[in-house]
């Protein structure tokens, strides 16, 4: 089926004016949002001003593996170098040949 030009330059405006409006309609409710979420919100400068201690926090997870002392395990003339106490004993609790194919496996590729 075959439109007419005046037809078809009409479906043209009317879609430019829908995009239009969708548009506005999405920009409003952007702005309503972040006027939402900024009246919610504190800056960090008040909040290091109003607080009497430093706002920090550390981890020590790790911290017990970092006293370890590591084990070295040569295999192929290679040194693979274990941190964990617990896998360096079990490893050494290996026989030679199981612990050689292992560290081979997951350490050496």
């Amino acid at each position: 089926m075959r439109y007419s030009e005046q037809f078809m330059e009409h479906i043209e405006y009317a879609f430019a004016a829908f995009c239009k409006v969708v548009l506005r309609n999405a920009a409003i409710s952007a702005y309503r949002d972040f006027g939402r979420k900024q009246k919610h919100e504190v800056s960090l400068g008040y909040l290091m001003s109003e607080t009497s201690f430093e706002p920090f926090a550390t981890d020590n997870y790790f911290e017990q593996y970092v006293y370890e002392k590591p084990t070295v395990f040569i295999v192929q003339g290679k040194e693979v170098v274990v941190t964990s106490k617990g896998l360096a004993d079990a490893l050494a609790n290996l026989s030679e040949q199981r612990r050689t194919v292992l560290l081979m496996n997951f350490f050496l590729g």
